[in-house]
């Protein structure tokens, strides 16, 4: 385990991003979310690795990159946060109704994260579409239940981020760390 490793989750569009990007720039090691940069370089060169065309070859994807930067991240010293974990595509496959192959629950149960998981909720107010976030309303919501649920079921204890601005949610996160924000 990694205690040093902490994970945002969450569905789409709840501000995970905007908050990895504040603790940057705050000073903390942070690694940004694999599927965004999957979602680019598919629609670049015409690939079918999308969540909305071949969805379990997308899975392996964020997988096979989930793990890479949870290995380079091991060489990073004190907190690092993580936009989205391992287990975020066990919660993704189960949402989708695929099974999940062995190979991805194992990976989810051995690159493991601090006990302490923060879950970005819903929040209505904020949420938008873009080009790599299709879903609708009902999806995002869905999913920060699944994440919930799949983080929970692998031991960690989730806790739910204010719906504040961003200042205030990489504060939160701060003094959950024992930091001075």
């Amino acid at each position: 385990m990694s205690d040093h490793f902490f994970v945002v989750t969450g569905g789409p569009g709840a501000g995970k991003t905007s908050l990895i990007t504040e603790l940057a720039r705050r000073g903390f090691h942070t690694i940004p979310e694999s599927s965004r940069a999957i979602i680019r370089e598919e629609m670049a060169r015409g690939g079918d690795a999308l969540p909305w065309a071949d969805r379990m070859v997308y899975a392996e994807r964020v997988l096979e990159r989930d793990l890479r930067a949870y290995s380079t991240a091991q060489a990073l010293p004190g907190p690092v946060i993580f936009d989205r974990g391992i287990p975020d595509i066990l919660g993704y496959l189960t949402l989708c109704g695929l099974p999940v192959p062995p190979h991805v629950a194992a990976a989810a149960k051995a690159a493991r994260y601090n006990a302490r998981v923060f879950l970005a909720p819903y929040w209505d107010e904020i949420f938008t579409k873009d080009t790599e976030r299709t879903q609708t309303h009902a999806e995002a919501e869905a999913t920060c239940a699944v994440m919930r649920e799949t983080y929970t079921a692998l031991g960690y204890k989730t806790t739910e981020l204010p719906r504040a601005d961003i200042a205030t949610h990489a504060s939160f996160v701060c003094a959950h760390l024992a930091i001075r924000p």
